[in-house]
């Protein structure tokens, strides 16, 4: 299969840091990669050179001039001298341009006679290309997919005519991201993708990735979302990639044996260094001893030296501070609503939260979950009554939370005022474990970046001695491991919380309560987050049987239906002829062949590594040429393992003909 992208030997360098260093791998339709690695590894970088808006310091990225790529960064700079509707369309200004060509086109091969020349040829292989490519675009009828991609994105119809300056920042993205879809480029690219989106709009986004998108290539810190949507993980780490057919939950199972390896074969050359360098310092004086010597000493200057990739296994065990103890019921609402003028964001909401529940606020943005928590707060007004239980402490994590620092303190400092106890010991190994390392904590607050004060106002927020916590969208600028530190303090916390989060996976195992938000209503679930999603999903179902059924009692409409789709099947299948019918079968048995192939290449290459392994492991005095066998052997194996998904991939697309 012929990649539809090829980066060869790529490097870069800032400065005197090296980022990555001859990297090479291809990207193949159909392919859904996550791209991994920790802060700082270049994952943003690699995607803003395939994307074409940044250089590497050498090597080329191969695109064929016909592959489209879309590419959706963290950050973007929008437009606003349109309706989102009219925005969203823009995308397909090139359809009259592509219709005019068409047309020429047409006159022109009317015109002619020379069917037989090359230039006829082109003609016509233009306008096969482009006809094509409207069809693929809906032709003229590609408002349908405007309006069903707006929709998906979370849009309701009543925004279509808003002008796109009245959206959030949030929602601005989310055009975007619909501009890059509707575009169906051969490539998507996207960064942080579902940093703007809630739940439901994720779950679409992940079906249109699933079923629509040909290839992929993704950064994200959402666990369930990479899970769910990719195929193959490459790292970045320590300037090199590892690429792996599987996805991230089997890449991590993968990644630790790989690091055992490593550590295995860096003893191994650490042994063998050791006693070179002894033997050089015993006998380096001595002249009978001297050719030996200079030959060590040339050894050593040309061993390539193992390096163990990147590994945190620091374990910091966040605790919350012990609190006074609540009333037993933190919060009572009783026919609490609010309204913005004509607007009504919710009504009639009515509930209870124990002492020491954990729940969950979902549903689309900007159906009132933050605005509830505002409420809560006391920092707007509303109708109804919101009563405070006796003896509650909250502490409460806004979206705007960062802008509410000290600007003008260090991080430690900042810290440092709100630790008490042992964990002032700590500051270094907690601000180290949300990403402040080195001569980051010396900073002042005024110059972080927004990820960086966001995590830091997590961090006090973490500290400070309260009963209720209120987190409002706390995971958009966390990595998946700071994620999964947060995750367990607030597991172990024994007070009350409160989670507005789109973010699945860490909802899950934090909270046993569900409120969804919509419609002006708030509805409670008394499970988890996964069992919600599910009855969510099988109450859909159910409208959808309800909107059938309801749709008449004439039970004869479905079945003509039925039928004429079964022998619209049957005629296309009759239309294969027996030539035709013996070449698919010729290519079935072609592909098998190679599947099988590659099968046995495999086996053979896992007993060669399994054999350099076990020298590896013995010890003793190992020639270097091994070290390059071993690194050779594991490509080689990359290689071939790539190979074969690639031929079950067109067994199966050649079988399901």
């Amino acid at each position: 299969m012929i990649p539809m992208i090829s980066i060869q030997n790529l490097s870069v360098e800032f400065g005197a840091k090296v980022l990555f260093a001859g990297i090479n791998y291809v990207i193949n339709k159909k392919d859904k990669i996550a791209l991994v690695g920790k802060n700082g590894a270049g994952k943003s970088t690699m995607l803003k050179i395939i994307a074409g808006l940044q250089s590497p310091t050498s090597g080329s990225v191969s695109i064929p001039n016909d592959i489209i790529i879309g590419y959706l960064p963290q950050q973007m700079t929008v437009t606003d001298t349109r309706s989102l509707i009219e925005e969203a369309k823009s995308v397909f200004s090139f359809m009259d341009d592509y219709q005019h060509e068409i047309d020429r086109i047409n006159i022109q091969l009317a015109e002619r006679d020379d069917y037989e020349t090359p230039e006829y040829q082109k003609l016509i292989d233009r306008l096969t290309h482009l006809t094509d490519f409207i069809t693929l675009h809906g032709g003229n009828n590609y408002e349908a997919d405007v309006e069903k991609t707006l929709i998906g994105l979370g849009f309701t119809r009543n925004d279509f005519n808003r002008h796109t300056s009245e959206f959030s920042g949030g929602w601005r993205m989310r055009i975007e991201l619909a501009k890059i879809l509707l575009k169906r480029p051969d490539v998507l690219l996207l960064d942080e993708p579902t940093n703007h989106l809630d739940i439901e709009s994720i779950q679409w986004l992940e079906n249109f990735l699933i079923t629509k998108a040909q290839a992929v290539l993704l950064v994200s810190h959402d666990k369930a979302f990479i899970d769910n949507v990719t195929n193959r993980t490459i790292e970045i780490s320590c300037g090199k990639i590892y690429d792996y057919q599987v996805n991230y939950s089997k890449f991590i199972e993968l990644r630790k044996e790989r690091v055992a390896q490593q550590m295995r074969a860096y003893e191994n050359q650490q042994k063998m260094i050791h006693e070179t360098e002894d033997f050089i310092e015993r006998f380096r004086y001595k002249p009978t001893k001297a050719v030996q010597v200079q030959s060590r000493i040339k050894q050593l200057e040309k061993i390539e030296r193992i390096e163990v990739d990147e590994v945190d296994n620091s374990c910091i065990n966040l605790k919350f501070p012990p609190a006074p103890r609540s009333g037993d019921y933190p919060i009572i609402a009783d026919e609490v609503a609010k309204h913005y003028g004509e607007h009504q964001v919710f009504s009639n909401v009515t509930f209870t939260i124990k002492r020491g529940e954990k729940v969950a606020f979902v549903g689309k943005n900007g159906e009132g979950k933050s605005t509830l928590v505002k409420c809560i707060m006391g920092e707007i007004p509303f109708d109804g009554n919101l009563k405070i239980g006796h003896n509650v402490k909250i502490g409460y994590f806004a979206q705007n939370q960062a802008q509410l620092l000290d600007q003008e303190i260090t991080v430690f400092d900042t810290i440092d005022r709100v630790a008490v106890g042992d964990i002032r010991t700590k500051i270094r190994d907690i601000l180290g474990a949300f990403m402040f390392g080195g001569d980051a904590i010396d900073k002042k607050v005024k110059v972080l970046s927004g990820g960086e004060k966001t995590r830091l106002a997590m961090i006090k927020l973490l500290l400070e001695p309260v009963n209720l916590l209120i987190l409002d969208e706390p995971t958009n600028h966390l990595d998946i491991r700071t994620k999964d530190i947060l995750k367990q303090s607030i597991i172990d916390f024994t007070g009350t919380v409160i989670v507005v989060s789109h973010d699945r996976e860490f909802l899950d195992g934090i909270v046993s309560k569900v409120y969804e938000f919509g419609g002006g209503k708030v509805k409670e679930h008394l499970c988890g987050i996964y069992e919600y999603l599910e009855m969510k999903r099988i109450d859909s179902l159910r409208e959808l049987e309800r909107s059938t059924d309801n749709k008449g009692s004439n039970a004869q409409t479905p079945k003509p239906l039925i039928a004429t789709e079964t022998s619209t099947e049957k005629a296309s299948a009759s239309k294969l002829s027996y030539m035709e019918q013996k070449e698919r079968d010729k290519m079935l048995r072609k592909a098998q062949k190679q599947i099988a192939d590659k099968e046995t290449e495999i086996q053979n290459l896992e007993i060669e590594l399994a054999e350099i392994e076990k020298v590896l492991s013995a010890g003793g005095d190992i020639d270097q040429s091994i070290f390059q066998k071993y690194s050779d052997v594991q490509k080689q194996l990359e290689t071939a393992m790539s190979y074969w998904e690639l031929a079950c991939q067109e067994y199966e697309e050649l079988k399901n003909k």
